[in-house]
């Protein structure tokens, strides 16, 4: 039987010292509670931390795009090193998977890299993926591990996603963990804190996003601390952290990399009765369009927001922006197929 996947995603600050050097005991722990979860599950760790292990090699580090570059270069096989030496007493390999934006934006070679990630299964060796730092274009960065986790996740059809982090788990407003989000919606976002920490990208704002992104497409999420004893496995059988519900989903793969991996290029606000008719998988017609607020070509990908600015979907356009500002009819006019649409 196909063992179902499983994706772990730690933060800069949950696998580092507070001098911001790499924690080993934590890799160690990791080591040990992913080996015995290693025989039920296909799994991905999604790990930062290259940075920071990088960074003590270069003089005068400041921080700036091409320290921050240089140190990842330098981090990178020591991070995998550290994690390579915990692995080996139980017999498991591991191997580097360093990604960018387009290999998720473009088709074929996301399929390409989810068949290497298959061959490696088949090999009984864990992928550690990470951002490719050294040479990811600024604009088509992914906005943190929290996302690549995420559209791994997704895109592989994962069971479950646990994203580590630096507290116990969401938290309320008098600092109570919250056990279980049934849907992560606009009053759940709201409980994230806006700070990041002094090492990582994200924060709870950038996990809720996307664990509401992966709950939608029918896959469980946690947040969980993790320095908690034993959290991974906790964490698996839903005993720590925040557990996040998946939604009832029947997207095709296809879709859900629409939804996910696809790059959005442009956006589009429609008005209600247009909301209310991709609500019932009706195809998005050029007079529901209220404007175009960034341009897209034909066959590219855009986002569809209603009266207030909140994403309702994305959509893969038949017809490019220009063309549609010069309409003079838009009745009967099809932006987007229904079969082209997925709602977020």
């Amino acid at each position: 039987m196909k063992k179902p996947i499983l994706v772990i995603k730690f933060g800069t600050a949950a696998i580092t010292t507070p001098t911001h050097e790499l924690d080993e005991s934590v890799i160690a722990s990791i080591a040990q509670q992913v080996a015995a979860l290693n025989h039920h599950y296909n799994i991905v760790l999604v790990s930062s931390g290259a940075v920071a292990a990088g960074k003590k090699k270069l003089k005068n580090y400041s921080g700036t795009l091409s320290e921050r570059k240089a140190a990842a270069a330098i981090g990178n096989p020591i991070l995998l090193q550290t994690y390579a030496h915990y692995f080996a007493p139980y017999d498991i390999s591991i191997a580097q998977s360093l990604c960018e934006r387009h290999h998720f934006s473009n088709r074929t070679q996301f399929l390409q890299l989810k068949k290497t990630y298959e061959e490696l299964w088949n090999n009984q060796i864990i992928p550690v993926a990470n951002e490719n730092d050294v040479v990811s274009n600024l604009e088509l960065k992914f906005s943190d591990n929290d996302e690549l986790a995420t559209l791994i996740a997704i895109g592989f059809g994962a069971d479950l996603i646990l994203y580590s982090t630096s507290v116990p788990g969401v938290l309320d407003d008098k600092g109570i963990l919250i056990k279980e989000l049934k849907v992560i919606d606009k009053e759940a976002l709201s409980l994230a804190k806006k700070e990041k920490s002094a090492v990582g990208l994200g924060g709870m704002t950038s996990k809720l996003t996307f664990a509401r992104l992966a709950t939608q497409m029918g896959i469980k999420a946690v947040i969980f601390g993790g320095r908690t004893e034993n959290g991974i496995l906790k964490a698996v059988k839903g005993e720590t952290g925040t557990i996040c519900m998946p939604q009832s989903s029947n997207i095709s793969a296809r879709n859900k990399w629409l939804a996910s991996g696809s790059l959005v290029r442009g956006q589009i606000q429609v008005d209600e009765g247009a909301s209310k008719a991709l609500q019932k998988r009706h195809s998005l017609l050029a007079v529901g369009m209220v404007k175009i607020i960034r341009d897209f070509e034909a066959g590219e990908v855009f986002e569809i927001v209603d009266s207030e600015n909140q994403t309702i979907a994305v959509a893969k356009s038949k017809i490019d922006s220009l063309s549609l500002k010069k309409l003079t009819n838009k009745q009967n006019i099809e932006i987007a197929h229904a079969d082209d649409i997925v709602l977020i």
